[in-house]
């Protein structure tokens, strides 16, 4: 089921500074990664788990009790491996509960309504051709997490938002997002208001992160980035099997890696970060000033690019070099399994794969590029939005009371 009329918002005003209404900090991290393990590769035994995550036996019972108890996992039936007795099997129980995923973009705002599984029941989209107040922004947003709750049967565990920026997910507060020319916005405290459900707020890249790790390209890797290249280039961080956020939630802004001091002024004050050379506006902009047209889209410049033009194929060819040194340092700093590559951008990656992958061998140090999987995953229109949800199912499921 999809709808996309916005509807009425609802007004949001000013409001308080508040504590965020989320689980952060009170949930079990221990807890969120056996589910997440379930999740994954359920039905599963504990025996399995254990193994798997290379934890004791003890550890995932003990977690496990509550989980079953919460009625995020039922048992599964059994299964012989071997000599000895059947191992007892546990799967997420998919339909007991239900989540809001939200993205905030610039264009608009998008909805679903999932269950455990975090597959789309409902996809909701509100366009923003009035601007990015957020007073604006966030009205939309609570109008269709009130028409979404409506449509949960049951069991709703909250709202999860995501958006481009600097986002501090301990207390869900929008830092700075260019993108969104938002400065100290906090999220969770205004949409809490006006919705009284829990909320959970963290940068766009990283809940796709989630989705990825539980669902995508990213099961069974312990540590992988994802980079998403659209009007802006972003990344997020699965480090040994946890989320990586840094200390405020400012890890993972790969976009403004310092490729050379004397670039392209950058969106973020200074000049020549790699978001100045290989976003879609770099790209554009490279275009024409190198003598081709004046372009309106990424796809009319890689419709000029692989008909032959000159200008074109030098704006994408600056494009993958760039792009490429930024990955092989990402790789050098992190020694990571995968690199899993989304957003608009990608859609274009046949144009300027070559010169990406020779940047990427030619600066990776020692075996970092061949330790390394680049994955293309051009994902659909609920990418960024089913993450949200993601996010919030992964706080809830670590938060599942004793």
């Amino acid at each position: 089921m999809t709808a996309d009329d916005p509807g009425s918002p609802p007004s949001i005003g000013p409001v308080p500074r508040l504590a965020a209404t989320t689980w952060t900090g009170t949930a079990d991290g221990t807890r969120a990664q056996i589910f997440a393990e379930v999740l994954t590769f359920g039905p599963i035994s504990r025996i399995e788990v254990a193994r798997r995550l290379g934890l004791s036996q003890s550890t995932v019972t003990k977690a496990v009790t509550p989980l079953i108890d919460s009625g995020y996992l039922v048992e599964a039936g059994s299964r012989v491996d071997g000599p000895g007795r059947p191992q007892r099997l546990i799967r997420v129980a998919a339909g007991r509960y239900h989540a809001i995923g939200v993205q905030l973009g610039p264009a608009g705002v998008t909805g679903v309504l999932t269950d455990l599984r975090a597959n789309t029941l409902t996809r909701l989209y509100h366009p923003l051709p009035e601007g990015h107040e957020p007073h604006t922004v966030l009205a939309a947003a609570a109008g269709l997490i009130g028409r979404l709750r409506s449509a949960a049967p049951r069991g709703l565990l909250g709202v999860g938002v995501s958006l481009g920026g600097h986002v501090d997910p301990a207390t869900g507060r929008c830092v700075h997002s260019g993108i969104l020319g938002w400065d100290d916005i906090n999220v969770a405290a205004l949409l809490t208001t006006a919705t009284g459900l829990p909320i959970v707020v963290n940068n766009d890249v990283n809940a796709v992160v989630i989705a990825e790790q539980w669902f995508g390209a990213g099961r069974g890797v312990r540590s992988f980035a994802v980079v998403a290249v659209s009007a802006g280039i972003g990344c997020g961080l699965l480090l040994n099997g946890e989320l990586h956020t840094g200390a405020t939630g400012l890890a993972g802004e790969f976009g403004h890696l310092p490729l050379n001091p004397g670039g392209p002024p950058c969106s973020c004050g200074n000049t020549g970060c790699l978001e100045a050379v290989a976003a879609d506006p770099a790209v554009i902009a490279a275009t024409a000033a190198q003598g081709g047209p004046r372009c309106d889209s990424t796809e009319e410049v890689a419709a000029l690019a692989r008909s032959g033009n000159a200008a074109a194929l030098a704006a994408y060819t600056a494009m993958g070099e760039a792009l490429g040194r930024g990955l092989a340092a990402l790789c050098n700093l992190l020694n990571l399994g995968k690199i899993i590559l989304t957003g608009h951008g990608m859609k274009a990656f046949d144009v300027f794969e070559s010169a990406c992958l020779t940047a990427f061998h030619r600066h990776a140090f020692s075996t970092a590029a061949t330790d390394c999987e680049l994955t293309l995953e051009p994902g659909g229109d609920d990418l960024w939005a089913r993450g949200a949800a993601c996010l919030v199912i992964r706080e809830a499921a670590g938060a599942a009371h004793p």
